[in-house]
């Protein structure tokens, strides 16, 4: 019986697959077959189940996942307490929301490695329901998206807050002083997140009860679009204040002053807690302490430490 027999085991009682497994691993499934038939000859039971397509853990199997699972917990604190936290090694798959990407996740990356030098960090940017099915999946590790994820094993703890506000291009002549009502902010062209996001949702539900005519709403998966639509005088935007403060600043882009914005966007970093991995709890506990800096400088009134610049090209 060995480390990697136990891991695999925990895997695949997690993944419910050796294919997966073995994609998780970096390895190849007969390997992952051939550690799990050496662990079952070792303890003298069969673990798993096998049918076409399907994997499920015996009896004897339920029974010793704990145990499993309390070993492998107990070797990854070995690890930790005999040598240096930067001998953290891997790769990590983190799954960040583009807001996330507009604001601090430059400052995160950079700390992280500094923290954490033998880490490989892979990044994926989409929209929260997409990374919500990624996470359950354990196609990513670690996410910051809208939260909370209701999963039973997904671990989610509070992260930050941005307050939306409605912006547009002076060239559309609006004064900024004026109050805007519903139908003052449907007679034009309504920029903002994507279908699957809740401000779209919030924002057509808003249009629909209050009665205004049929308004044409262009969604975008892309924040920098938005910006860049707006700043052309394509519509109004309804966006986080803290991603158009420059724009704001040089007068590129003017505040509205709507009667109604939707909901500030409310952000978790989650993350599922088996198997048990003591770096994403590290790596989830950095970024709360990099997002409570940010909204500390926007207390304050301060630009962000890195700001990414709002007509960057960043895929979702």
């Amino acid at each position: 019986m060995n480390l990697r027999q136990i891991e695999a085991f925990i895997w695949i009682a997690n993944l419910g697959s050796f294919r997966k497994t073995a994609e998780r691993l970096f390895t190849t499934q007969p390997a992952i077959s051939s550690r799990i038939s050496n662990l079952e000859d070792s303890l003298g039971v069969k673990l798993f189940e096998r049918d076409t397509g399907s994997v499920r853990l015996t009896a004897a199997g339920l029974e010793l996942l704990p145990y499993a699972e309390r070993i492998m917990r107990t070797a990854e604190t070995m690890r930790e307490r005999a040598g240096d936290p930067t001998r953290f090694s891997g790769l990590l798959r983190i799954g960040v929301s583009e807001t996330i990407v507009h604001a601090w996740l430059p400052t995160y990356i950079k700390r992280l490695y500094s923290l954490y030098p033998g880490l490989d960090v892979e990044i994926t940017v989409d929209v929260t329901i997409n990374l919500r099915t990624e996470l359950i999946a354990r196609s990513i590790d670690l996410a910051f998206l809208m939260g909370p994820i209701s999963e039973y094993t997904v671990a989610n703890s509070a992260l930050c807050d941005f307050p939306l506000t409605w912006i547009a291009s002076p060239s559309l002549g609006i004064d900024p002083k004026t109050p805007l009502d519903g139908n003052a902010l449907a007679a034009n062209t309504i920029l903002t997140y994507a279908r699957n996001t809740r401000p779209y949702a919030e924002i057509q539900r808003y249009f629909h009860d209050v009665g205004t005519e049929p308004v044409r709403v262009f969604p975008s998966s892309s924040l920098s679009a938005c910006i860049r639509m707006a700043q052309d005088g394509m519509g109004i935007a309804s966006l986080p204040a803290a991603l158009v403060e420059s724009h704001l600043s040089n007068g590129s882009l003017i505040a509205l002053n709507a009667e109604w914005t939707p909901s500030s966007l409310h952000f978790t970093t989650s993350y599922a807690f088996e198997p048990n991995r003591p770096i994403l709890e590290k790596a989830a506990a950095l970024a709360r302490e990099i997002a409570n800096e940010d909204s500390a400088r926007r207390a304050q009134g301060l630009r962000p430490a890195s700001p990414t610049p709002a007509d960057a090209p960043v895929p979702v």
